[in-house]
């Protein structure tokens, strides 16, 4: 019997979701009854920032008329706001550890607000290029009535921290456990971000750590971890409300209690490391470069544009809806489309030493476009097109296009030998069901594995809903390929009630080859 078997097993003996533990709903009860709460002197207010599921806290004491945020993101004009809001100074920009997955907000909000500091933990020997205050365990953080004490929580990362936050007139009840990258809801931290050489001993740190790290902290205190659902930092992350002890209670990774089938559990379910986190990690241990707001970028007429553009020198991004983009678009363009996933996928998908020419649904899209961009450390900007494609069709100027088949020509069309079905999701999605006769690539592998399809037939690619296809359709084109989207895709295929097929055994998350 595998170790992954051992654990399904082991998974179903005690239950899943809210038939966990046959006492979970008693639990539920009591620890809503006995939730730790803070006063109103408190002021207390997540920040989600969608398409990378962050999760930011501001934090603030009225008496004092301080405030603190937990892992800001880059934009940081939303704490501004809160701060102004409730008539608060924020004098700490604080950090549970070096991050991969977005550019961190601190050295911002310390510079824009001329009042915060930079706090982050040396633990683990972390070094910084830039000026920190240094946290160490068990240290206190003073925010007026409230008291954040710092928790060493290793394993994600070797410096990772947690802050207990609790009101100094009841110490013996913390209001909130902020657990960074370390416990999500339903999920941990993953310790394959430092490469392959260090994952072993950091999932090893990782599971003695769930073991002690929050030892003799009450079940009843609130978590409020860095990351929601969605979120590539962990395996199956779930978003809700919970406490320290429903975790104890339901989370999978804190029912193992041998090292080596957890360590081979963890490692087996993560999803494929993004290639730009290796480059947040760098940005934000030297000092992520301080915007001071977000980058200017200069309009151009359409036919200053398209001299723009065929310079070559530049990464064309329609930043259109995926029907608008296949109805025709500038030649060479790549769509990632109008929401917050831009971040993730631009990530993925672009070169940050190469600036970013613009095309966009609507002129007033940009400030929060560009908000999307920085957030994953693009910040050079060649030009954006005035007028939109509106202004370049009425001047005449050339056009592309990208067919589409809707999932019922799907149904009809395959199976065929005339043309090929790629799928290009994540490797777990492909796991849970596929459409029949499909290949696989990943999104951001293909452009390496081209020589797996055939370039004399056309190629019709669907993702979950067709936003990613949409991009490897423009990935596709540039290669010479005739192509189709498939709007819907794998979601309006299931909705129609069209079979799919599943591997008889699913492969290893991190790993992208499927068959």
């Amino acid at each position: 019997m595998s170790t992954r078997r051992e654990f399904l097993a082991h998974a179903g003996g005690i239950g899943l979701g809210t038939l966990f533990l046959p006492h979970l709903s008693s639990l539920v009860r009591a620890a809503e009854a006995d939730r730790f709460r803070h006063s109103d002197d408190v002021i207390f207010e997540p920040v989600r920032t969608d398409g990378l599921a962050l999760i930011s806290y501001f934090v603030g004491d009225k008496k004092s008329g301080t405030a603190a945020v937990i892992d800001p993101r880059r934009d940081v004009e939303v704490f501004l706001e809160l701060a102004a809001k409730h008539k608060l100074k924020i004098t700490h920009a604080l950090e549970t550890h070096i991050h991969a997955d977005f550019v961190s907000g601190s050295r911002e909000l310390a510079d824009r607000t001329g009042t915060a500091k930079v706090y982050a933990s040396v633990e683990g020997g972390a070094t910084y290029g830039f000026p920190v205050e240094p946290l160490r365990h068990k240290m206190q953080i003073d925010l007026g009535n409230i008291t954040l004490t710092v928790l060493h929580t290793p394993g994600h990362t070797p410096e990772h921290i947690s802050y207990l936050a609790a009101e100094k007139t009841a110490k013996d009840k913390p209001w909130g456990l902020f657990t960074g990258d370390f416990l999500f809801v339903d999920a941990v931290g993953r310790p394959d971000l430092l490469g392959t050489e260090n994952t072993e001993w950091l999932a090893k740190i990782l599971f003695q750590t769930i073991q002690k790290g929050y030892a003799g902290l009450p079940d009843a205190v609130p978590i409020f971890p860095a990351h929601g659902a969605g979120s590539p930092c962990g395996s199956n992350i779930a978003e809700r409300d919970s406490t320290l002890g429903l975790e104890r209670a339901k989370n999978p990774a804190l029912q193992f209690k041998d090292e080596a089938k957890f360590i081979d559990w963890l490692l087996f379910s993560q999803p494929p490391v993004p290639y730009y986190w290796p480059r947040m990690k760098k940005i934000n241990a030297a000092g992520p470069e301080v915007l001071k707001g977000l980058p200017k970028v200069e309009w151009y007429s359409p036919k200053g544009f398209k001299g723009l553009v065929e310079k070559g020198d530049v990464q064309l991004i329609d930043n259109r809806q995926m029907l608008a983009y296949a109805g025709g678009h500038i030649p060479g363009a790549l769509n990632i489309g109008p929401k917050a996933d831009l971040s993730m996928w631009a990530g993925w998908m672009l070169d940050p030493d190469r600036p970013i020419a613009l095309v966009l649904g609507k002129e007033g899209d940009l400030p929060e476009v560009l908000r999307w961009f920085i957030r994953v450390g693009y910040t050079t900007f060649a030009g954006v097109l005035r007028g939109g494609m509106d202004a370049w069709i009425q001047e005449g100027l050339p056009l592309d296009t990208i067919p589409t088949m809707t999932v019922h020509q799907v149904r009809k069309t395959f199976p065929t030998k005339d043309m090929q079905l790629l799928d290009v999701r994540l490797p777990v999605e492909w796991d849970m069901g596929h459409l029949p006769g499909a290949k696989y690539i990943f999104l951001p592998e293909l452009a390496k594995k081209l020589d797996r399809l055939d370039k004399n037939k056309p190629v019709v690619v669907y993702c979950a809903s067709g936003y990613r296809s949409s991009i490897a359709t423009g990935i596709l084109k540039q290669h010479g390929f005739t192509v189709y989207n498939v709007p819907g895709s794998y979601k309006a295929w299931t909705a129609a009630g069209y079979p799919v097929e599943k591997p008889k055994v699913a492969g290893r998350g991190t790993d992208t080859e499927r068959s």
